[in-house]
């Protein structure tokens, strides 16, 4: 056996202790060549044919020498291996030595190897012969002919696996020597051993018959037929038929091997660099099958194979998985950014246009990131970490995305919260679900005219939890109709009760694009006003113009539906969705909200400061209520008043607070002096 990993020139930072190495061997195997050489000129002369037909087959043999492969290295075996074996069976160390070692310079030349690798090749199988010579002294029959094929093996192996590791294992990729030596074992077994078991039958032939030499022939094909199958076999089960890439199976053994290297690395004290797993799903693709037939669809997809192979770098792993769906494992990175600056690379080869009979085809690609150990440390976790960034990317409508455990709305810890969430929900008579309000005034006169409706959650461990992250955690399940359901029932009870107070007030309350999909909340918003005789004015609902774009159709329904009602629509962070103008122009609203983003930037930015003016004129031309919120002091609401600003919300006046205090809050506050000059 000769591992092909040994190639011919080593890496310079080891180069001392490599050729040390190399040197070492070759000196001890010249200690037994020279013995050998002077012992040969009497075995020559007594030679039989046998012994002539034997040393011709195996220096032909190796001119064509058997490639094996594994799931982890590859290796060439040497077919001269069982003719030289038995020949040290039949006629001794010497004999063999000069055989093995003229076959060896065969194969050498066949494969344009260095002479320092030829010498190396040649004294690792001189030591080999040595060491099954010296067993076979201690007597004869048939188990110790077995046990001298064991030693020789064994000894093969491990000088080999030395050397690779001295290559390899030690410097780039961290493998333990017991690593190296096991990693293809089973492959060796079944090829080199099998080369071994077949010296004692040639050995035992040439004895019987110089005849029988040449039928040995048959077994030797069938163990290259075995070589050759194993290759082709392993190379089919990774690979994709369509476009020669490697598979989902190569890409999990891969990430295997990543984290078994890095493992590796980390127990032997070794500073360790991250390796990325990249999804990408080409976008479009279904319209081109479609379009132009699956014939042209598989072209497109070997054309992608063929750009991200040239796009990505030497050592990273490119595969398809199927369908559209392709990996990278980029081995070697510093961190999650040099990931990201690689699936930008990639990204930008695919969105060029792809010729196909001359139509030019647009095929982008949506690209998830997941950094090892980071985002997990086993590939089914990565992948699907991966798998979470690219749907991040579809929805944002970017062409590649980091993981971010805030987008994945399976992982356990969301799971555990949803559930804990839908537990508070469903429980008559929990305080852990509450709202806020936060004052809404008027800027022409002081007065509070309004308030915005904010939801809350005191968890029973984690304290209170962000109103951002419990809204990710329920707005993709059925749980948000849960919440909805408790915010409306709590809002209008809540103005109802003011109203016995003798407070008139104006709610504001945010909802998501799952209420204004299924509509169910007007029908809930009519049994309540009704219930509580609450007039409709008095409740105001908002929405963000991300929601109105996820389906217009079926939001612009509901919307209608609530306007019958008298509910009346605040078009919420305007100025940050799509197609501002035109949802002025057809949509039945009531007022603009400005998105606090521009409000807070109004009193250092200039630019801000432009933003928020011309939002409140466009606002007031179209006969709409401008509502500024993020007020935190005072220049801002000079500027707001100056601006033409109707309504703010913000710290500057208040901050959020229970319903049960705002009447009281209400009797200490103090109208501001109205300051327009418009």
């Amino acid at each position: 056996m000769e591992a092909s990993t040994l190639r011919n020139r080593p890496p310079p930072e080891r180069a001392t202790v490599f050729f040390g190495y190399m040197s070492g061997v070759v000196a001890v195997s010249l200690l037994v060549t020279v013995p050998a050489l002077l012992a040969l000129p009497a075995t020559l002369r007594t030679a039989p044919l046998a012994f002539w037909l034997m040393a011709v087959l195996a220096v032909l043999g190796d001119a064509r020498p058997f490639l094996t492969s594994s799931r982890s290295d590859s290796a060439v075996v040497l077919p001269s291996v069982c003719f030289s074996f038995a020949i040290l069976l039949d006629w001794g160390l010497p004999a063999a030595v000069v055989v093995q070692s003229v076959a060896v310079a065969m194969a050498a030349r066949r494969m344009r190897h260095t002479p320092w690798r030829a010498a190396f090749n040649g004294a690792q199988y001189v030591l080999c012969y040595a060491a099954a010579a010296a067993v076979l002294s201690l007597g004869s029959g048939l188990p110790l002919v077995l046990a001298a094929a064991a030693v020789w093996f064994v000894v093969n192996n491990v000088l080999v696996s030395t050397a690779v590791w001295l290559r390899f294992g030690a410097t780039r990729d961290g493998w333990s020597w017991w690593r190296v030596f096991t990693r293809s074992l089973r492959l060796e077994v079944l090829s080199t051993g099998a080369l071994l078991l077949l010296g004692p039958i040639l050995a035992a032939a040439a004895q019987a018959h110089v005849a029988l030499v040449p039928l040995v022939s048959l077994p030797l094909f069938a163990v290259e037929r075995m070589a050759h199958l194993s290759v082709e076999q392993e190379r089919q089960a990774l690979r994709d038929p369509l476009t020669g890439l490697p598979n989902r199976k190569a890409v999990v053994e891969q990430v295997e091997h990543e984290v078994a290297v890095h493992a590796e690395r980390a127990a032997a004290g070794r500073v360790n660099r991250r390796f990325a797993l990249l999804l990408i799903d080409l976008d479009r693709f279904k319209h081109v099958n479609d379009a132009l037939g699956h014939a042209v669809g598989d072209r497109l997809l070997g054309e992608v194979a063929r750009r991200l192979h040239a796009w990505v770098r030497a050592d990273d792993l490119v595969a398809r998985l199927g369908g559209d769906e392709f990996a990278v494992v980029a081995p070697g990175l510093v961190d999650a950014s040099e990931a990201k600056d690689l699936a930008y690379c990639i990204a930008d080869a695919l969105s060029r246009p792809v010729p196909m009979d001359g139509l030019p085809l647009d095929v982008a690609g949506s690209i998830g990131v997941a950094v090892y150990p980071e985002h997990g440390q086993d590939y089914v976790t990565l992948m699907r970490h991966a798998d979470v960034a690219m749907y991040e990317a579809k929805h944002r409508g970017d062409s590649v995305a980091l993981y971010q455990p805030e987008s994945d709305h399976n992982n356990p810890e969301r799971l555990g919260l949803l559930a804990d969430l839908r537990k508070s929900l469903e429980s008559p008579g929990s305080a852990e679900i509450t709202m806020y309000y936060q004052p809404q005034v008027s800027l022409d006169t002081g007065a509070v005219v309004g308030v915005e409706a904010l939801l809350r959650w005191q968890h029973p461990r984690r304290g209170m939890v962000n109103p951002e992250e419990l809204i990710r955690v329920a707005e993709h399940t059925a749980v948000m109709r849960l919440l909805t359901r408790r915010v409306v029932d709590d809002v209008v009870a809540q103005v109802a009760k003011w109203a016995t107070e003798g407070l008139t007030l104006r709610a504001a309350l945010n909802v998501s694009v799952r209420d204004l999909h299924n509509g169910d909340i007007v029908d809930q918003l009519a049994e309540r006003l009704t219930e509580h005789q609450v007039p409709p004015e008095q409740i105001l609902l908002e929405i963000t113009e991300g929601a109105l774009m996820a389906d217009p159709r079926r939001v612009l329904a509901t919307i209608v539906r609530l306007e019958r009602l008298g509910v009346a629509i605040s078009l919420d962070d305007f100025g940050t969705g799509y197609s501002s103008l035109q949802h002025l122009r057809r949509l039945p609203l009531a007022e603009v909200k400005v998105d606090r983003s521009f409000v807070l930037g109004m009193s250092s930015d200039a630019d801000d400061a432009a933003i928020v003016r011309s939002t409140v004129e466009l606002a007031r031309a179209l006969g709409l209520r401008v509502v500024a919120e993020g007020v935190e002091d005072e220049r801002t609401w000079r500027q707001l008043c100056d601006a033409g600003c109707h309504v703010a919300q913000g710290w500057f006046f208040a901050r959020p607070m229970p319903g049960d205090e705002l009447a009281a809050w209400l009797a200490r506050y103090r109208p501001l002096p109205a300051t327009r000059r418009r």
